[in-house]
């Protein structure tokens, strides 16, 4: 399956992964940032962003996608990139290591470590966020060409809206509001849940989790389940920031990011 996807820079490869409803432009804020000391490729998961839905039948499921993301790595040329991915993508990239499939995760408020009411919570926001994409565009662009409105918009997304591109942010809601593959992996959501942790990520891989302070949809009490489940990963707290951080710091998030795929490159098994 071709995926849509963004590549820039030089060096060790860098796979970029973003969260439900979201798409690659997520990580504009940190792109050139990785790209100066990383090959970075930041990809449309299938069935969001301009990706194409996956075929008829295939589940949208962690082991179907991690299936896709081999694939297309291989069509690229990429053995075993480093992988960073924020929400269902830092589930994603913790699943990756579980498969071999990368050489270093960071993972950024990764998706899986709630209980069920955290789960619920977690969907009942994305759903009126999305819900809420519905309004007309028109009424959608004024309220984000003001701060307040892009805080009224997407304060639940992020610690710091205000300061974000309006343009962005109207292009984002219409990428969840279109998102093929949102309810499907919304209900596929609690069947992968944290009853799948702790997982058997080989020792070589080196693991870093932030989580941002003042992420307001996957709550402070998931980073401290991630933290008992995997003890062996590197934790850092990103104060101010949301549950997608990379707009609300983009030179901290980067650091971070940069850090964690410091190590060398592996095979593949």
């Amino acid at each position: 399956m071709d995926l849509v996807h963004e590549r820039r820079g030089d060096g060790p490869p860098l796979l970029l992964l973003h969260g439900i409803g979201h798409r690659w432009q997520g990580w504009k804020p940190v792109l050139d940032l990785l790209a100066a000391e990383r090959e970075v490729i930041a990809v449309d998961l299938p069935g969001f962003g301009a990706s194409p839905a996956l075929p008829p039948g295939m589940p949208y499921t962690i082991d179907s996608g991690l299936a896709v993301l081999a694939d297309f790595l291989d069509s690229i040329g990429i053995e075993r990139p480093h992988v960073a991915g924020n929400s269902l993508g830092g589930l994603f990239a913790l699943h990756a290591a579980r498969r071999g499939l990368a050489s270093s995760v960071t993972a950024l408020s990764p998706a899986g470590f709630y209980t069920r009411p955290g789960f619920l919570y977690a969907a009942g926001m994305l759903s009126l966020h999305r819900f809420a994409a519905r309004t007309p565009e028109s009424v959608r662009a004024a309220l984000a060409q003001r701060p307040q409105g892009r805080k009224l918009m997407f304060g639940v997304i992020y610690g710091r809206p205000e300061q974000l591109d309006p343009d962005e942010l109207l292009l984002d809601t219409r990428a969840l509001l279109e998102a093929r593959g949102f309810q499907q992996t919304l209900r596929a959501g609690l069947s992968e849940h944290a009853a799948r942790f702790p997982l058997a990520i080989p020792a070589d891989i080196p693991l870093t989790i932030a989580w941002g302070t003042q992420d307001r949809l996957l709550l402070s009490g998931q980073g401290r389940r991630a933290r008992q489940l995997l003890p062996a990963a590197r934790f850092i707290p990103l104060p101010g920031c949301g549950h997608v951080p990379m707009g609300d710091n983009p030179a901290l998030v980067a650091r971070v990011i940069l850090e964690g795929s410091s190590s060398p490159l592996l095979t593949r098994h």
